[in-house]
């Protein structure tokens, strides 16, 4: 990299103090031509082979279709899209949720595209109940402007930068899957025939699991442990009431509760008696996609008071046949999963289970000193793994950082880009499209 010039002058912009002083500060309108997406209004569907739909979540509605040899960036302009950052290029389809900008005079696309995800056009938003980005609110913004030659520079140097940091965050990603796994493997295996380098197994005559160790027991969940159902929601109370937070299906995560966002309600003392959370209970999904039926969790307290909606089972074991902390390691387990897999009900998007269903559930049960032992083993290893996955975690996150950061400094001028860095940076036209695959990704 170059070093900064100190030739940099004020930019006149609240979002950014200086910019070098051979670059100028346009209008939008000044660099791109601003069409919405909606100019044809067509209830055919458009070819999915031939044409790339941008914009919305369906082709039907309406379209514009483009033709062009260049390329175009696509701004998001309504909902959850509202100022997201796209490219296109040659022919496709613009819904309704889509500003077409065709690059004036050879601006260069990718550059363009960068510099407006960084001024974060969402928040030139409407503030209605549907945000919508207009063409009228965003065409005079004013914004930095290198000459064109230098905003090549800087796509190339980014597209060859990003697919770097890309490459090497899709290979972290590759380790936490494969971690996962592992994670996976190695409670199936504790849970269903312990830790011990030779197991002598016997039949059980139970389709779900077929052989278990010799000295275990296969019993159905409700013989060990009571269920307790949860609150629902939507009922009118009348009399005294009691504010309480409870806990979602969305607080109850893969191997952790998601605590951050706990909802309260109010009722009364005796209504909320009867579906609070005690230490040790282990909280069951009812609800929700289909691998999460029957999610388990070990609840220990963290909110006194705390209750439990409808779509939550806390489950309360019999402390002297079960501990609370196999059970929650049985329903992560590959085996319980395939259970509420294989035994939920099944709608379009969702699924369910039920209290029967979980009162079925056959868990493999070991004495209890067994099970101790099991846990202890399982806590010690999962750790290993946790520590190991929270420093990918953290590798993940300081690249994409940098991603953006260094995308920040290059589109503002704040770093200056040569040919030599991006002859450094190995950029080649067989890499022209790194950055528009991550983007659209």
């Amino acid at each position: 990299m170059n070093k900064v010039s100190q030739d940099f002058k004020e930019s006149g912009l609240e979002w950014l103090d200086q910019i070098p002083f051979d670059w100028s500060v346009r209008r939008i309108k000044d660099i791109a031509e601003l069409r919405s997406g909606d100019a044809i209004a067509s209830e055919e569907i458009a070819p999915a082979g031939d044409y790339p739909v941008f914009g919305g979540n369906g082709v039907r509605g309406f379209t514009t279709s483009f033709t062009h040899d260049g390329h175009y960036v696509l701004i998001g302009r309504q909902g959850a899209l509202c100022g997201n950052i796209n490219y296109a290029k040659d022919k496709f389809w613009a819904t309704e949720h889509a500003v077409v900008a065709t690059l004036l005079r050879n601006h260069d696309a990718i550059w363009f595209g960068e510099l407006l995800r960084t001024m974060n056009l969402n928040q030139y938003s409407n503030a209605a109940a549907q945000p919508g980005l207009a063409v009228d609110r965003i065409k005079f913004l004013r914004l930095p402007v290198p000459p064109v030659v230098e905003q090549q520079r800087i796509s190339a140097y980014l597209d060859a930068s990003c697919a770097a940091i890309d490459a090497a965050v899709a290979a972290k990603r590759r380790q936490l899957e494969t971690l996962d796994a592992l994670r996976k493997s190695i409670i199936q295996r504790a849970v269903t025939r312990g830790f011990s380098e030779r197991v002598a197994l016997e039949s059980t005559g139970n389709a779900w699991m077929e052989q278990i160790p010799r000295g275990w027991k296969l019993v159905c969940l409700k013989r060990i442990a009571e269920i307790q159902g949860g609150l629902t929601l939507g009922k009118q109370y009348e009399g005294p009431l009691v504010e309480r937070p409870y806990l979602r299906v969305g607080n109850v995560q893969d191997g952790h509760l998601d605590l951050e966002d706990v909802s309260v309600i109010e009722l009364p003392a005796n209504v909320a008696a009867g579906v609070e959370l005690r230490p040790n209970d282990v909280l069951m999904t009812e609800g929700g996609d289909l691998d999460k039926l029957g999610r388990g969790h070990l609840w220990k307290g963290e909110i006194p008071g705390c209750l439990h909606q409808n779509h939550i089972f806390a489950v309360r074991c019999f402390l002297h046949k079960l501990k609370p902390m196999f059970l929650a390691y049985v329903t992560a387990a590959k085996y319980g999963r395939d259970y509420f897999e294989a035994t939920g009900k099944k709608t379009t998007n969702l699924a369910c289970t039920n209290a029967n269903k979980v009162g079925e559930f056959p868990i493999p049960l070991p004495p209890l000193p067994e099970q101790e032992a099991i846990c202890i083993h399982l806590d010690e290893k999962l750790g290993e793994l946790k520590r190991i996955t929270s420093g990918i975690e953290t590798q993940i996150a300081t690249l994409t950082a940098y991603r953006k950061s260094l995308i920040h400094e290059c589109v503002t001028g704040q770093r200056r880009i040569s040919e030599a860095d991006v002859r450094r940076a190995g950029h080649c036209p067989s890499a022209s499209a790194s950055l528009h695959s991550a983007n659209q990704s």
